[in-house]
């Protein structure tokens, strides 16, 4: 998207699905809730976060299995499944039977590497296999292939039951709509080259340079480069956006010391792994448009999914998501699905 005048073709959104340990199902129902009213205001994709002993959306498959049966067109997304709290073969069947569910609308994202905080939940996730088990992008070919219909048995007829060689149920589709969440050049050119669709968040790895926006372009640039056919290729951002057209005073207020207490930690690269994260953009919808066209990464993507703040009120989520629809979007050139 190098110029103003061309516009956004998909506009989505992001949500951690936040609720309170002692009484979790208002949480999750108010998410339910947002998803239903994104497709209402045209979004084109829902997206869902995934957070292991925390307090955010733990098992995302089985949320959006839910949020499936309170739409009928929005696209709905994980951002992203840690691979390595899952086995691909029983994930594979969890997606495709999602997949189903949705009449195709499941857009999958994963990444890989080892569980965050590893050591403290070795015992419990990997007891007899803790040090041997492979966090590396095989993990991610493994459930590519299995989504892909390749052999995962032998078929067979035991008695009165049958048996099949692939996973069941195949959702042929699906392997188009396999996302890589990606934070560094090495993981874009990876997804890339195994043809999955890339995410790109507003967390990066910070490398030779320490300037976000430089950063996420070379991950786009990287991903177009080595991608087999960039015409069937993908590419999405997320930025946390905040626009405060109908906001309330107290909103704008809270907003803005949400952010101001966010923003020193994107000043420089953070912790061993030199992560650097992008600064939130709060303002009216003209003003967010303006600082969007400013960001070289965007000038290069066709669809993006705004983060939600995790810790605002569901009110405050349907007035940021009513400016984004009905506002940013068409300052993007974006028109809301029908």
């Amino acid at each position: 998207m190098p110029l103003p005048t061309q516009s956004l073709r998909k506009l989505g959104f992001l949500t951690i699905g936040l609720f309170d340990e002692h009484n979790p199902r208002p949480g999750h129902e108010s998410t339910l809730d947002v998803i239903a009213l994104g497709e209402q205001l045209g979004f084109d994709s829902a997206w869902v976060r995934h957070r292991h002993l925390q307090y955010g959306i733990s098992s995302p498959v089985a949320f959006l299995a839910a949020a499936s049966q309170r739409t009928s067109r929005i696209s709905l997304g994980t951002a992203v499944i840690p691979l390595g709290w899952e086995n691909p073969l029983r994930l594979a069947e969890d997606l495709a039977t999602v997949d189903i569910l949705t009449g195709g609308r499941l857009n999958p994202g994963v990444s890989v590497g080892p569980p965050m905080r590893y050591e403290t939940v070795k015992a419990s996730l990997y007891p007899d296999t803790g040090d041997i088990e492979d966090f590396s992008y095989a993990r991610v070919t493994r459930l590519l292939d299995f989504i892909r219909g390749e052999q995962a048995g032998e078929a067979a007829t035991v008695g009165i039951e049958e048996f099949s060689d692939r996973v069941q149920p195949h959702s042929p589709g699906l392997i188009d709509r396999m996302w890589y969440g990606g934070g560094s050049t090495r993981s874009a050119r990876w997804a890339a080259e195994n043809r999955m669709n890339l995410l790109i968040s507003n967390v990066v790895r910070a490398t030779e340079v320490e300037d976000f926006a430089e950063l996420q372009l070379a991950l786009v640039n990287a991903y177009r480069a080595h991608h087999p056919d960039v015409g069937q290729s993908r590419v999405s951002q997320g930025l946390v956006v905040i626009p405060t057209d109908t906001a309330t005073p107290e909103q704008r207020a809270k907003y803005e010391a949400y952010v101001e207490k966010r923003t020193p930690r994107t000043s420089t690269p953070q912790g061993p792994a030199r992560v650097m994260f992008a600064r939130d953009i709060i303002g009216s919808s003209a003003q967010i448009a303006e600082q969007l066209y400013n960001d070289p990464a965007f000038r290069e993507v066709h669809e993006v999914a705004f983060a939600l703040p995790f810790t605002f009120e569901h009110e405050d989520y349907v007035q940021i998501l009513t400016d984004i629809a009905t506002k940013l979007g068409p300052e993007l050139g974006w028109k809301p699905a029908g």
